[in-house]
């Protein structure tokens, strides 16, 4: 089946040019420059992706994400942190400084679509822990009688974790292991960390299953 992608982008030229290179891959592209719009069409069909400037209602973003784990590509603009982490704290799953390749933009949208499908190299088999267990071939994840919605990096990051019980991971690491990047922002990884603490821990707050390791990064310790 042909991925649907909705692109929210109010340059027209920017989203012309983005559009061309994604039906070039073989994807359905639709272009909205309005950010109310592109969650009213999103709530109505949701697509497979979201590409999408900081344009839409962050709060209609949140709730359509609750609803269905809607993979999100976020642009933000050069040297913005404030834009990236806003973008990851919605439940983006990658991000794409402007000004950017387009080819690079369709390689990530490509590698997100894989996780989301399930189809990246994550392994198969089920993780279990004092209650959590994750499904890696179904890609889900169940805490006791819970059904926990997971955006695609968030498994994987859980997943990678798990499987490397008690082994100290830096940012760098993570981000080259989990998110397949040579470099990037660290604030990827802390934010990603924690939105999984706040799906997974009791208590947000003083975790006990993904703790900082403190000048190193993180690690998953079981119970």
């Amino acid at each position: 089946m042909r991925s649907r992608i909705l692109v929210v982008e109010d340059d027209p030229m920017i989203a012309e040019v983005v559009a061309g290179y994604l039906e070039r891959d073989g994807h359905l592209v639709e272009c909205v420059g309005d950010g109310a719009e592109a969650m009213r069409r999103a709530f109505d069909a949701p697509p497979d992706l979201m590409v999408l400037d900081l344009l839409a209602p962050l709060d209609g973003l949140q709730k359509l994400r609750e609803r269905w784990p809607v993979p999100v590509i976020m642009l933000t603009a050069l040297g913005e942190e404030i834009d990236r982490v806003v973008g990851l704290e919605t439940g983006a799953d990658d991000y794409v400084v402007k000004p950017f390749s387009p080819r690079e933009l369709a390689l990530r949208v490509q590698s997100v679509l894989r996780r989301a499908r399930g189809t990246a190299p994550a392994g198969t088999g089920v993780l279990r822990d004092d209650g959590l267990v994750v499904d890696v071939g179904a890609r889900e994840v169940r805490l006791g009688d819970r059904e926990i919605v997971l955006t695609a990096r968030e498994f994987d990051l859980l997943a990678h974790l798990m499987r490397h019980p008690r082994q100290a991971f830096s940012r760098a690491a993570l981000l080259d292991q989990v998110w397949g990047w040579s470099f990037g922002d660290a604030s990827t990884v802390t934010v990603h960390v924690r939105r999984l603490r706040e799906k997974i821990e009791p208590d947000p707050a003083a975790p006990r299953r993904i703790v900082t390791v403190w000048g190193v990064g993180y690690r998953y310790e079981p119970a």
